[in-house]
């Protein structure tokens, strides 16, 4: 399968890159998406995320060297550490051991092999999706700046959204939706060319934004939108798992370079309705 093809084209770059920088960007080219999805794939498949997943690469092979009599120090310029308190953290946070104790005959180390992506598309249960083409539409709302290391934004967005609702801020963004879609929206707006990443609470309107909200321009796109429901978070996450494991491997499509939407069509977090917009394109015929 091509997709897969793909995906371990990518773990093939960095895994001939431990020993120097891996560029995330370069990775994401190989796999055919943009920085964002790639790092959003990749920890719903491997179920690791892949920040994590090549410290845990790295500090494997750095036992190994240790082992073999390498000194500490060069090890850890090696792998990337300029600081050896840096790498020692690392190490420990990995192994349990320092990594002088590792240079040690008989102790306990931990390897984690180079994964390989070899997917079962289950498909037990149904899909409920629909393939739109939209054109440009804007929203209104408040943004805050997502990190670079996607993993770290499921920590920081929540917490957005807490301080948001607080704010009181959600029923002035409702006074403002006047177009389609409907709903509250959690916007991503991390494409590739975008020195800044940045997440949306918005509403689609064309009323003047007022003071204290940011607009924003979502592009002509092609979306592929999945709607669910239940529990908040965790049904809108087993939802984008289930699209990228299983219906985006063998739809014909892949991630297009747009941010993705998170449309919330109640206000009940218990048995939330939402749908999930990804942007997609038709895959190029080799």
């Amino acid at each position: 399968m091509e997709w897969l093809d793909q995906l371990n084209d990518a773990l093939d770059y960095m895994e001939q890159n431990l020993q120097g920088e891996i560029d995330y960007h370069q990775a994401a080219k190989l796999a055919c998406c943009s920085v964002f999805h790639f790092q959003r794939m990749f920890s719903y498949i491997a179920g690791v995320p892949l920040s994590e997943y090549i410290r845990r690469r790295r500090m494997t092979a750095a036992a190994f060297d240790l082992q073999n009599g390498e000194r500490v120090l060069d090890v850890a310029l090696k792998y990337g550490y300029n600081s050896p308190t840096s790498f020692n953290r690392a190490f420990q946070s990995i192994h349990g051991i320092s990594p002088s104790t590792a240079q040690k005959q008989g102790v306990g180390l931990k390897a984690f092999p180079r994964i390989s992506f070899k997917i079962t598309i289950k498909g037990e249960a149904e899909m409920d999706y629909r393939i739109e083409k939209k054109e440009a539409f804007r929203v209104v709302g408040v943004k805050t700046p997502m990190e670079k290391d996607v993993e770290k934004n499921f920590t920081t967005i929540p917490q957005f959204w807490q301080q948001v609702s607080e704010q009181g801020k959600i029923p002035q963004l409702c006074e403002l939706m006047n177009s389609q879609p409907m709903g509250i929206m959690g916007l991503s707006a991390c494409m590739d060319a975008d020195e800044n990443w940045e997440y949306y609470i918005a509403v689609s309107s064309n009323k003047k934004a007022v003071e204290g909200l940011s607009e924003y321009t979502i592009p002509a796109k092609t979306w592929a939108i999945f709607s669910g429901e239940g529990a908040m978070p965790l049904a809108i996450q087993e939802l984008e798992k289930r699209i990228i494991t299983e219906w985006l491997p063998t739809s014909g499509y892949e991630y297009a370079d747009a941010p993705d939407i998170e449309l919330y069509l109640n206000a009940d977090p218990a048995n939330a309705k939402f749908e999930v917009w990804v942007p997609v394109q038709k895959k190029a015929k080799n």
